[in-house]
């Protein structure tokens, strides 16, 4: 038992297939990514001698987990460990379902995932800002974006200033959140630490609301904490994003912007965006883009960043106006 213990789970894998056989192991490798098959491979090529105390093990943790698995399939997480415990103890079910749960990277609030938007909205509208915040920070970007469209709005901007600056949540909240919305929502719990929030998070949810919700939240946001609300602003749309843009938006960008600023922009971005981006230009200048950036040589990332920094800002300039449209979710971008 001792020994098993100190197996890796990479030496595991490879008791597992040497026990299975090549041909059942051969299927296994066609599910592997290039660099897994490369480390396995080297991992059975070192196995001397399988014992058959480790591979009884190795094969009983495999049954285990793939009965949790199963489990979880047809109930979730809370039903699989219930299931389990009555099989084989509470201190054995425990460790396979956190093995599991490891391995698929399950994440808290799963079930809210799989819930109507105002099925959770009406549960957590009169939570405090904090739980609500944390709880949009696990949903998917379009479920959260809807909530935070139908939450008042003196609360939206907090909210969002929450998820921006929330940085780890302990387990033991996130549980003890997840058991009050399990009760709720009858549905499953998951006790994983993960990380959450930040303003990437909150740059997510916000371009999954409409527009008229997004300029309230950062007009909010800019009174109380503007530099947050700046570096919001500056990851709301990125350079590569101008692909999403329509063709007369596109152009109208081009004869906004500096050429100088362009050509740095283009140097170093994809080839999808220098299609697009071309492709709404002349014959002529096209060529003469093409030619001047061959010419330009080697440029420092730092002035390609400054360039498509200003060019972005430029885009959210005629976006304000209402000169261009930056498609978000909602209903008041749609061109009729």
């Amino acid at each position: 038992m001792a020994k098993q213990q100190e197996l890796t789970g990479r030496q595991k894998a490879a008791i597992l297939l040497i026990s299975l056989g090549p041909d059942v192991s051969a299927q296994v490798y066609k599910h592997l990514t290039e660099e897994e098959i490369e480390k396995l491979t080297l991992e059975i090529s070192g196995v001397k001698k399988v014992e058959n105390t480790q591979k009884e093990e190795v094969l009983e943790q495999f049954h285990q987990i793939a009965l949790a698995q199963d489990y979880i399939a047809q109930g979730g997480i809370a039903y699989a460990k219930t299931v389990l415990e009555k099989a084989i103890g509470a201190e054995q079910a425990q460790a396979v379902i956190g093995r599991l749960t490891s391995s698929l990277q399950v994440k808290p609030f799963d079930f809210a995932r799989k819930t109507d938007p105002n099925q959770i909205l009406n549960f957590i509208q009169g939570e405090h800002p904090q739980t609500i915040a944390l709880v949009l920070s696990y949903l998917d970007n379009e479920q959260a974006g809807q909530i935070l469209s139908e939450l008042p709005q003196e609360m939206q901007a907090d909210i969002a200033k929450r998820i921006a600056l929330m940085d780890s949540t302990s387990p033991e909240i996130i549980y003890e959140v997840e058991r009050i919305l399990e009760q709720k929502l009858s549905s499953t719990v998951t006790q994983d630490y993960t990380q959450t929030g930040g303003i990437q998070a909150v740059v997510e949810v916000l371009n999954g609301v409409d527009r008229s919700t997004e300029r309230t939240i950062l007009d909010s946001l800019e009174i109380q904490d503007p530099e947050l609300a700046e570096e919001i602003k500056k990851r709301m749309f990125v350079f590569e994003d101008i692909v999403t843009l329509d063709n007369r938006a596109i152009q109208r960008v081009i004869r906004e912007v500096e050429n100088d600023d362009l050509r740095l922009a283009l140097k170093v971005a994809s080839e999808e965006v220098q299609e697009v981006v071309f492709s709404n230009m002349s014959s002529r200048m096209a060529e003469t883009f093409k030619e001047e950036m061959e010419f330009m040589g080697p440029v420092r990332l730092k002035d390609v960043e400054e360039a498509q920094t200003r060019i972005v800002a430029s885009i959210r300039r005629l976006e304000e106006v209402g000169e261009i449209v930056i498609a978000r979710g909602g209903g008041d971008d749609i061109i009729v």
